[in-house]
């Protein structure tokens, strides 16, 4: 099903702009805005999560440092 809904035009200095409804929001605080014929397409920029940022990154060859290093064995520590 196709939401539709007539909105007003408005100048806001130089440029044109639309109030859109409650609806219609979008999010994030960015959109993509294009111009296909005489249509206006505005699609939220979605920015990727931890795990696809993690995903993208080069292996490391730098050697994991030894956090353990200079602690007492745990058969030594007292519960």
């Amino acid at each position: 099903m196709v939401q539709e809904r007539r909105v007003s035009l408005f100048r806001n200095g130089r440029n044109q702009a639309i109030r859109i409804p409650k609806a219609f929001e979008l999010q994030g605080d960015e959109a993509v805005i294009r111009k296909d014929g005489n249509r206006l397409i505005i699609e939220p920029v979605h920015r990727p999560g931890l795990l696809a940022v993690l995903a993208e990154l080069e292996p490391s060859e730098e050697p994991f440092p030894d956090v353990d290093e200079g602690l007492a064995p745990l058969n030594d520590v007292a519960l």
